[in-house]
């Protein structure tokens, strides 16, 4: 997305980059399962970390096996950043059965008092840092609490222009996820959304987990089958029931409803995968630990074991905005616009940024 046009993601960037504050209350979580509490100060941010003691499962988490797979793109749609296709190594890993749900944030902003990144007054000092020099400042009036929301057309428009289907809408939040007149009242088991990816590393802190990297996420999405092209195997996203909450029709002007949701569904409304993960595609896009490159897949060595990803971001379409991974796609992915519901698709997004079709999950070692 960009600010004042739409060629590229930049108005997300504009829109949302305020880095966080430390604004957590003295309140800590339940002592279970052998908690140990201290605080960290990390980017500007202070927040309580609370790490889980032995190899007991939190709750709604999964074990993801130690194992080894082919990273990358699966058959034609194989986009340039998805190749070539290499060799990863893992180590087992605990997973979130499913997207982290506006009643788990609840208890997280409850406990800390945290406001998120849409939540904030966007500080120009700190937006144009990922800006082209010279950028212009935008009048005061713009720098306002808001995130982007999506608002559909009533008739078909051209795919390459975003800015036909967001909205910038003062007041929208994880709380308001459609503007300042709406709520999450009925909604406590649906995805969290409107959440940059510094808002989501403060939650995975405070409760005691972390982010999973690129490469977890992708092992984790396959489910054991390593040559499936979806989490559910090789049939194709409109082929008999439905497998995930995606956008059936033409987008975005007319979704068909066949698997029973115009816009976000509750976790766990799909079948799982095979390692009994929930909406590992479609729902919402989920943050992953990386920066994100063009080129991460370059050059790489005949085996990774453990990638953490490349150290900084680079992409070629805006060189100086710092983006991070997500993964999964969402409710409004459609072959016609996106196939992000494919185990490989990479997406970036400034980690500032926040939107109404962008959540995540946690992971823990184990």
């Amino acid at each position: 997305m960009k600010f004042l046009h739409f060629k590229s993601d930049f108005f997300i960037s504009f829109i949302s980059a305020v880095l966080l504050l430390d604004i957590f209350s003295c309140h800590s979580p339940s002592n279970k399962n052998n908690v140990a509490r201290k605080k960290v100060t990390e980017s500007a941010v202070e927040v309580i970390y609370v790490k889980t003691n032995g190899d007991i499962a939190a709750e709604n988490m999964v074990l993801i096996p130690a194992g080894s797979f082919m990273m990358g793109g699966d058959g034609n749609e194989a986009a340039d950043d998805e190749l070539p296709k290499h060799k990863v190594k893992l180590k087992a890993f605990w997973m979130d059965e499913h997207e982290v749900t506006n009643a788990q944030f609840s208890k997280f902003v409850g406990a800390t008092g945290y406001i998120t990144t849409a939540e904030r007054k966007p500080q120009w000092s700190q937006l144009k840092q990922q800006l082209p020099p010279g950028t212009p400042e935008p009048p005061d009036s713009l720098l306002k609490p808001a995130s982007l929301v999506f608002t559909p057309p009533s008739h078909a428009v051209n795919l390459q222009d975003y800015g036909q289907w967001w909205s910038w809408m003062p007041g929208a939040s994880w709380k308001h996820p459609d503007g300042k007149n709406s709520n999450i009242k009925g909604k406590e088991n649906y995805p969290v959304v409107h959440i940059s990816w510094e808002d989501a590393t403060a939650y995975c802190k405070w409760v005691g987990k972390r982010l999973p990297t690129e490469a977890e996420w992708e092992y984790a999405a396959r489910g054991g089958l390593y040559n499936n092209i979806y989490p559910w195997g090789n049939e194709h996203i409109d082929a008999g029931k439905p497998k995930a909450n995606t956008w059936q029709g033409e987008f975005p002007n007319n979704n068909t409803l066949n698997d029973g949701f115009y816009n976000l569904a509750p976790v766990k409304c799909f079948k799982p995968n095979g390692y009994k993960l929930y909406d590992m595609a479609g729902n919402v896009w989920e943050w992953c630990a990386d920066w994100y490159s063009a080129n991460a897949y370059k050059n790489l060595p005949a085996v990774v074991n453990n990638p953490k990803g490349p150290v900084s971001s680079y992409d070629p379409e805006e060189p100086y905005a710092k983006k991070k991974v997500t993964r999964g796609g969402s409710f409004m992915c459609n072959d016609s616009y996106c196939s992000g519901y494919r185990s490989a698709r990479r997406m970036k997004s400034s980690f500032d940024s926040g939107m109404s079709n962008l959540g995540f999950r946690c992971v823990r070692d184990k």
